[in-house]
């Protein structure tokens, strides 16, 4: 059957994809943030997992506020990396799974999840620059994805709560999947960070911190933040933490945390990123 063997999070800002692009990584300001990333894509050279859930937020590329739903699955079976205003990344195509989408999205809707499903859907910086920062420049991506949007820019969005509730599902869905698949589920965004209005720049390194300790085995505290709490404590766009306790409680009880790098500032924005390996 399908296993999660792994569980990753990490930030996703844009500005970290321009530096990748334009080759600045080496720069004095980008070094000590890409420096953070240097084990986890030797890890992932370990790994090789077959297929990556991506939890992450559209930016109004695929899906304007028009039409915003709660949580969409990428069915397809690729996804061109999306026109953000000054042309696409020059990065590979992401080639999804059909196949084992379809098994999740029907064992998610039987646990009483109804999402939406992409058929076709354009992916921003959101999925790509993670997929950047764990594998490097590559002619084509090594793994297969699954991308997951979950609304975290137009209210109402989801909880805390609600978001632990379909990463465990998540969990029982991968695991009735009967093929044989080394599955890896990550949550991107955040850390604190907001981009406009009188609090623009804010940058809560206390508040990230103790995110970081707690996601381990103090999950509980997190799942009670409320969605007022995450803007007051870490900006309108912290929320995006809420896409980091999918992919945690995708990994069951028990974890084993592997790496971890947290760096402030990149852009106007804390860098987190985590890892972890379920524990059975």
């Amino acid at each position: 059957m399908a296993k999660i063997t792994a569980g990753i999070a990490t930030s996703h800002v844009p500005a970290i994809g321009a530096a990748f692009d334009m080759d600045k990584t080496q720069e004095e300001y980008w070094k000590p943030v890409f420096d953070g990333y240097e084990w986890v894509k030797e890890f992932q050279k370990t790994e090789d997992p077959d297929v990556v859930i991506l939890c992450y937020n559209d930016h109004a590329s695929a899906m304007m506020l028009d039409v915003v739903p709660t949580f969409a699955l990428g069915c397809a079976e690729e996804f061109e990396p999306a026109d953000e205003g000054w042309g696409a990344r020059p990065v590979p195509t992401v080639v999804g799974d059909p196949v084992f989408a379809s098994h999740l999205a029907e064992q998610l809707v039987i646990d009483e999840f109804d999402l939406t499903l992409m058929n076709h859907m354009d992916v921003d910086h959101g999925l790509t620059v993670p997929l950047s920062l764990m594998f490097g420049k590559v002619p084509e991506w090594p793994v297969r994805v699954i991308p997951l949007a979950i609304n975290v820019t137009q209210f109402p969005t989801p909880s805390a709560e609600r978001c632990w509730q379909l990463g465990a599902a998540i969990r029982d869905a991968v695991k009735s999947y009967p093929a044989g698949l080394n599955v890896q589920i990550w949550g991107t965004g955040g850390m604190s960070h907001q981009l406009q209005g009188p609090r623009a720049g804010l940058i809560n390194p206390e508040f990230d911190n103790a995110f970081l300790d707690k996601l381990s085995d103090r999950t509980d505290e997190l799942r009670k933040i409320t969605r007022l709490e995450f803007v007051r404590e870490s900006g309108t766009e912290g929320i995006e933490l809420i896409m980091w306790l999918i992919m945690r409680a995708a990994l069951g009880d028990k974890v084993e945390e592997l790496h971890r790098f947290y760096h402030v500032p990149a852009s106007n924005t804390a860098v987190g990123h985590i890892v972890f390996r379920p524990v059975d």
